[in-house]
């Protein structure tokens, strides 16, 4: 008997040493790539990226829009009991941790019958405890909690991330709303402008001066400036639409914020490279999910050792229900005990297999958000750039156009150019302004996709 109990405990020893091997080590900055010290996409040293990005507009409509969104939007409201549901599983895994007790109290009502005696009622009481607790030598069940625990910081992570997403959304279509509405002004003016040529063209037609060719194109002309002009009026109502419903309003069409399209803010803020992985929502979250996934490969591996049990039971059983309360006729047992697997059919070997690929996953997971992440910045750093310079040969082409225009007319009038070319020429002027405002508008898209890549607050 002291052999087979010698042989036992140098087993369990053996299986701990085994069983109880640390987690790898994990980095943030194991990213995959060697991270550089600067990013490529701008020659300037790392200015610190703005915490609260919405005020760097400088537009009191918007940062009061993007709080209503903030505190209304049901999409951001479910995100949140996520969390809560998260936090609750931590909670629901870490109690094992303790001792789990129980009391169960029972009344039963009998009788017996006696052969000529009659019968006789009675009641008997109960009152029972129970004890169960697993001690954790080994720290499986602590690993198991600190696996829930981290998928509740990642969960919380994602909260973030889908605050700093609202906040994106409903800045990019505040902007574009207001490129609605002066694109709608351009097609008014537009549309003004043709009928002065139609009044213009249908004068010299009944002077004799042009022949009626000219003054069916000029109706052409305007009868598409006024479909450009409804689409316009459109667009604005489909994009207020939508606004309204990131708010968690009523899709009414009322809203009358966003009129006029700012500058982007002076410039571009993106911070280092290094400091990405502290600041995205989705690497904080991919991180997080690495070391819950570690954390349950250390838990599963642990199912192999020894698990120590503390049970114990204790009550009274009496018919007097005052005999309950008397300590004297309490009952109790306490028993502790091992249970040490040895043959599960492989579920626990293929248990620590399926949690070791999830982490492998996990580390590939983290590795490509990495760098879609370091991908984002660096394609809006090279992005704002091409716009700034689209923008600037924008704005010198609606010059030119307007003043080409001007000639146009005049010509015209003195007969020396045809109506189709006082025709292009007033398209012209008006794909010019639209294309500069659309421009216009990407630049704001732009540096609102510098925020949301860069990460950080609201």
């Amino acid at each position: 008997m002291p052999k087979i109990l010698g042989l036992t405990i140098l087993s369990i020893f053996l299986l701990s040493i085994g069983g109880c091997k640390t987690a790898p080590e994990r980095r943030t900055d194991d990213a995959g790539a060697k991270i550089p010290a600067h990013w490529s996409g701008t020659g300037e040293s790392g200015q610190p990226a703005p915490e609260h990005w919405v005020e760097t507009f400088g537009d009191p409509d918007l940062s009061a829009l993007v709080h209503s969104a903030l505190a209304d939007n049901y999409d951001l409201k479910a995100a949140a009991t996520r969390v809560n549901a998260a936090i609750a599983q931590a909670r629901i895994d870490g109690s094992l941790l303790w001792p789990q007790v129980f009391f169960n109290p029972d009344h039963q009502r009998a009788q017996i019958r006696e052969q000529g005696f009659g019968s006789a009622k009675f009641s008997v009481f109960e009152a029972i405890f129970s004890l169960n607790w697993e001690l954790d030598v080994w720290g499986r069940i602590r690993d198991f909690r600190q696996a829930a625990i981290r998928d509740a910081d990642a969960i919380a992570a994602d909260l973030h991330g889908a605050r700093l997403s609202l906040a994106a959304r409903i800045a990019q279509s505040y902007f574009d709303l207001a490129e609605a509405r002066l694109q709608s002004e351009v097609a008014e003016q537009s549309v003004r402008d043709r009928r002065t040529i139609v009044q213009l063209v249908r004068g010299r037609f009944a002077r004799g001066i042009t022949n009626a060719l000219d003054l069916r194109l000029a109706l052409t002309d305007l009868a598409t400036a006024e479909s450009e002009l409804t689409g316009a009026r459109n667009q604005i109502q489909i994009v207020i639409r939508r606004l309204e419903v990131l708010l968690g309003r009523y899709p009414a069409g009322r809203l009358t914020e966003a009129s006029t399209l700012p500058e982007p803010p002076p410039g571009l803020p993106s911070g280092l490279p290094s400091e990405l992985l502290e600041r995205r929502p989705d690497l904080i979250a991919a991180f997080n999910r690495l070391l819950a996934a570690d954390s349950r490969v250390e838990s599963s591996k642990k199912l192999l050792l020894p698990r120590i049990v503390l049970t114990a039971a204790g009550g009274t059983r009496s018919t007097a229900l005052t005999d309950l309360v008397d300590p004297r006729s309490l009952a109790w047992n306490v028993v502790i005990g091992m249970l040490q697997p040895l043959f599960t059919g492989g579920r626990i070997r293929g248990e620590i297999h399926l949690n070791e690929a999830r982490a492998e996953e996990a580390v590939n997971l983290y590795k490509s958000t990495a760098l879609n992440a370091f991908r984002e910045v660096e394609q809006v750093l090279a992005t704002d750039e091409w716009l700034r310079e689209q923008e600037k040969a924008l704005r010198h082409a609606v010059e030119q156009t307007e003043a080409s225009r001007k000639l146009a007319i005049y010509s015209y009038q003195l007969g020396i150019i045809e109506i189709l070319t006082l025709l292009d020429s007033y398209r012209s002027t008006l794909n010019a302004q639209s294309a500069h405002l659309s421009v216009k508008r990407q630049l704001l898209t732009n540096r609102i996709n510098l925020y949301l890549a860069l990460g950080g607050g609201v």
